[in-house]
């Protein structure tokens, strides 16, 4: 037996092909719209990462034109590697990064403010009255760090917080 085809049956074969075109359409504008709304949605974010352009030794301060920002191939890659160069710039290198390697968050920390035996200003303040004296930090300390330092006038040990300008304010027991 054969089939014929009849007018009515190619209007709608037509019909259901517009339509399909149509959902396709409407579809591919939808992911479009989404992915200019959310560009998250439509486009997969690639992780970066930070890598030093050239060998950077311990105890050097980072700056930005060392550093390259590269897209991840490695799955596997895991861990704190540094993402943005804002994480890195100006910090300290506790362990040798080498060229092309990730860098570490945990091998890295702030330049110190203070260093060991270096003379520095003692300031307590109460109220009104506010004492300095002359000191000598008994260890390397970052801005916002408690370290103990000894008065150089009396010999006294005492504790307090590294400040930004380089003192160190004591508070009294």
């Amino acid at each position: 037996m054969t089939f014929r085809r009849t007018a009515t049956a190619s209007i709608l074969t037509a019909a259901a092909t517009r339509a399909s075109f149509l959902l396709r359409a409407l579809a591919v504008t939808g992911s479009l719209c989404a992915g200019l709304i959310f560009p998250g949605a439509a486009f997969a974010e690639k992780p970066m990462a930070v890598i030093p352009t050239q060998t950077i030794y311990p105890g050097e301060v980072i700056d930005r034109n060392r550093l390259e920002v590269v897209e991840v191939t490695n799955p596997a890659l895991a861990g704190d590697y540094a993402t943005s160069t804002e994480q890195v710039t100006g910090k300290v290198t506790s362990r040798t990064l080498l060229q092309g390697r990730v860098i570490l968050v945990s091998a890295l920390r702030e330049p110190y403010a203070v260093e060991r035996g270096k003379a520095v200003r003692i300031v307590f303040t109460n109220g009104p009255l506010t004492i300095t004296a002359g000191g000598a930090p008994l260890e390397n300390a970052a801005v916002g760090d408690l370290i103990r330092v000894r008065n150089t006038d009396s010999g006294i040990i005492v504790s307090g917080t590294v400040m930004d300008d380089g003192t160190i304010h004591v508070v009294a027991k």
